[in-house]
């Protein structure tokens, strides 16, 4: 049970939230979902190109270095 020391403190966690539904905003939403998804894929871009560099330039050192 929920109690406080303070008589005047609310004694539920939910105090002055309301039953009432959102009014949804499909297009906000949308663009939100697609946002993340863009950068989620730019960012795993970003990993792909950097790890081709790093493979590329381990290869060219070995190569040039053998020689």
């Amino acid at each position: 049970m929920l109690r406080s020391s303070n008589p005047l403190e609310p004694t539920t966690a939910s105090f002055g939230a309301t039953d009432i539904p959102r009014k949804p905003n499909y297009d906000f939403e949308r663009r939100e979902r697609e946002k993340t998804k863009a950068a989620e894929s730019a960012k795993k871009a970003q990993a792909k190109a950097e790890k081709r560099a790093a493979e590329k330039g381990a290869s060219d050192a070995d190569q040039s270095g053998g020689s």
